[in-house]
């Protein structure tokens, strides 16, 4: 039977993740669950994070995936250890990714970083660049205007510039910082106003890429990649408004996206996980 890869996030930037995926494994079937009726899950207390991520890793575990990417940066930030802990299949989340690739870009060793107010608050970036090189130098900024304003699909034009330039505003004086992390998988779909807000002189660093790339090779050395013939099926899952949803999956995946549905998340009261 064909096992498909399982993706979560908060609610639509993950597809950044996913479309990564289907590019890189265009073989490979995706089960995407969004949770955008609880989204923002940054600005959320953790215990409350970890509690809608087992929701939603449950959900996905009943479709019988072969490996969950937690497409969410504050997610990964509060649960990768403890799904990995638990889960009999390999789990990635997109932080180590992401941090990777940022410390291979850097010149000047300083690099910024952006997320939410629970990704910053963690210092899952801080502490992943460190352990890579000590001598990084780390500017992270919280963005809490970004995410509802992707949900909302507003992501190009006046009001998304405007917002964008003034949040970054206080990034600007680092003059030395050559990397900037898009610590949300939200972010990429404003990356363009992000580029444009900090300039020529900064490399934008988003972890879909990859992430994606981590996926194949940990689906190789467990031989799970799919050698067969059949086309690959994706299915969407989001716990909020479908049409919105629907919308922006078309637009950012680049294809028509029919097999999209909603539903509603059963709570879990399973020791160890709130």
């Amino acid at each position: 039977m064909r096992r498909p890869i399982g993706v979560i996030d908060s609610g639509v930037g993950g597809l950044t993740v996913a479309s990564e995926l289907v590019r890189q494994l265009p073989k490979e079937s995706i089960i995407y669950l969004g949770d955008t009726k609880r989204c923002p899950y940054g600005p959320r207390p953790k215990e409350e994070v970890i509690q809608y991520t087992w929701e939603m890793v449950d959900f996905l575990l009943s479709k019988d995936i072969k490996t969950l990417v937690i497409a969410c940066n504050t997610a990964t930030a509060f649960t990768l250890d403890q799904l990995r802990e638990e889960l009999s299949i390999p789990v990635v989340g997109v932080i180590q990714p992401g941090a990777r690739a940022a410390i291979t870009s850097t010149r000047t060793g300083e690099i910024g970083v952006i997320g939410t107010e629970g990704t910053i608050s963690s210092k899952a970036y801080v502490n992943a660049l460190k352990q890579i090189n000590t001598n990084i130098e780390v500017r992270d900024l919280a963005c809490p205007r970004f995410v509802p304003l992707v949900e909302k699909g507003i992501v190009s034009g006046e009001e998304a510039y405007n917002v964008v330039k003034e949040t970054l505003q206080s990034l600007k004086q680092f003059s030395n910082m050559d990397t900037l992390i898009l610590g949300c998988t939200h972010y990429p779909m404003i990356r363009h106003l992000i580029h444009e807000v900090m300039g020529t002189t900064v490399t934008v660093i988003s972890s879909g890429e990859e992430t994606a790339r981590e996926v194949s090779t940990i689906l190789g050395y467990h031989k799970k990649l799919y050698r067969g013939t059949n086309d690959a099926q994706h299915h969407f899952y989001t716990t909020g408004d479908v049409n919105v949803f629907h919308e922006i999956a078309s637009r950012w995946l680049e294809q028509k996206v029919d097999a999209v549905d909603k539903i509603e998340l059963n709570t879990v009261k399973s020791l160890g996980r709130t």
